[in-house]
């Protein structure tokens, strides 16, 4: 699991609730009604934008950022090299029986297609469409979150000028006004912590995940190309790690969403 989210989330969430019983019961903070009007709201709210397909995803995106899938860019560029070598050495059918002990569906397409003699730019057509459809896929679950991160704030101000009508509407008992307008401002709070403590970090967190599985799927397919055109293997290795951020040498695990 990606401790550092499980931590984000936790932390985040006791700093706020040690923040709400400093300032008293914590049972001053929990309103039904508007709890129901914010979450529920906002998740109807974005059947309207977001196809029901996609929202069905939704969980499947939360599962694939709380359990990544470790991915080393050093092994990928040490195996792309060696497959580099290989290629040069025994000819590029000789990395057919590679093909079966690789689990990257991704890499073993693109292989396979350069075994099969496949023309270049056809290859790079085929995998860039990939690339584009897992970028199309990612957009979409950010922009889930988005969705979810604009309209939560937006019912919790609904919620509180509702709130404020019926206040208003009480206002010949002094006694029922504190109460009224605490009631009115709860609904503005859950949309604010909403949004800001766990639909924005997702999205940013999806942001991040996105960039680093694009960021491998480019190296696998630039190595692809590079094994097919013939390149010298020391140059398959310079140009791949041209991709890391932090060159020469980058030892990080990245962790692909």
């Amino acid at each position: 699991m990606d401790l550092g989210l499980l931590f984000g989330i936790l932390g985040t969430w006791v700093l706020i609730a040690w923040a709400l019983l400093a300032g008293g019961n914590l049972a001053y903070y929990v309103d039904i009604p508007s709890m129901i009007l914010v979450v529920g709201a906002t998740f109807t709210s974005m059947f309207f934008s977001v196809p029901t397909r996609n929202l069905k995803n939704t969980f499947r995106i939360v599962r694939k950022l709380a359990f990544p899938a470790k991915v080393s860019v050093e092994q990928i560029i040490s195996d792309m090299v060696r497959y580099a070598e290989q290629a040069r050495r025994n000819g590029i059918l000789s990395l057919e029986s590679v093909t079966r002990e690789i689990n990257d569906p991704f890499l073993v397409r693109g292989l396979q297609l350069a075994i099969d003699g496949t023309d270049p730019a056809l290859i790079e057509q085929v995998l860039n469409a990939e690339i584009d459809a897992i970028a199309d896929r990612h957009d979409m679950g950010k922009y889930i979150f988005d969705s979810m991160a604009k309209y939560a704030p937006a019912f919790g101000m609904i919620g509180t000028l509702v709130g404020l009508v019926i206040m208003l509407q009480n206002m010949d008992d002094p006694s029922k006004i504190g109460p009224g307008m605490a009631v009115a401002i709860l609904t503005t709070l859950y949309g604010a912590v909403i949004a800001n403590s766990f639909a924005l970090p997702m999205a940013d967190r999806m942001a991040k995940r996105s960039a680093e599985e694009l960021m491998v799927k480019t190296i696998i397919l630039k190595g692809i190309m590079a094994i097919q055109s013939g390149d010298n293997p020391r140059v398959v290795e310079q140009k791949l790690r041209s991709f890391l951020p932090n060159r020469p040498g980058n030892n990080a695990d990245q962790e692909a969403a």
